[in-house]
């Protein structure tokens, strides 16, 4: 399924209804055992909860999966937890897309070069970075907004991103020691942009 602003669902939880970019859905697997389905493109019957990890746990405590679906299904205890880990394959691998098609860099000063020339549509700082580079880091996309808007442009900062560690960054990357790395123009950048707000959506809540 296509995510769109205009396409409505409702949340099992809440009873709310919202767009799909506020949600997450879940399905019934193999042997009737519930599972994230990230992409929402499987098939059968979706359960939809707002996107939030204590959504997702309250989602399991109250027994919403199985009152929405109106039939027996297994229900992971850790099932925010699975939850987070896919949400995080799924960023992991559209980095590593992105940095394919040339649309990511790395290292601090290519990072804080495409900061101050506007090219940057993302910035990730690992969890683990010393917090003096995460400092100077910030410090450049305030600076490089502040000075926007002092000329008469367009100052946004984009969005700052701190969800996955140097390791898991290099690993996907195929790059050792990822401290910072940056999201340029273009399609892969977009949906890794894309993937990395609803993970952040998904811890904050």
């Amino acid at each position: 399924m296509a995510r769109s602003e205009d396409t409505m669902r409702q949340c099992a939880l809440t009873r709310e209804s919202m767009p799909v970019d506020a949600l997450i859905r879940f399905v019934v697997g193999p042997d009737d055992v519930l599972v994230p389905d990230t992409d929402a493109k499987a098939e059968g019957r979706g359960v939809w909860i707002t996107l939030g990890a204590r959504q997702v746990e309250e989602a399991v405590r109250r027994k919403a999966f199985a009152r929405s679906l109106k039939a027996p299904v297994t229900v992971p205890e850790a099932l925010a937890e699975l939850t987070r880990l896919r949400l995080e394959q799924r960023l992991l691998g559209a980095l590593s897309m992105a940095r394919k098609a040339g649309q990511l860099l790395t290292g601090a000063m290519k990072v804080r070069g495409a900061i101050e020339t506007g090219t940057c549509i993302g910035l990730f700082t690992a969890t683990d970075a010393a917090e003096d580079g995460r400092a100077k880091m910030l410090s450049s996309v305030r600076g490089r907004a502040h000075a926007a808007r002092e000329a008469g442009l367009k100052g946004a900062e984009p969005p700052h991103f701190e969800l996955l560690s140097s390791d898991q960054m290099g690993l996907a990357l195929g790059i050792e020691n990822v401290i910072h790395a940056a999201l340029t123009h273009g399609a892969a950048a977009k949906a890794a942009l894309e993937r990395a707000s609803r993970l952040a959506r998904y811890n904050a809540n």
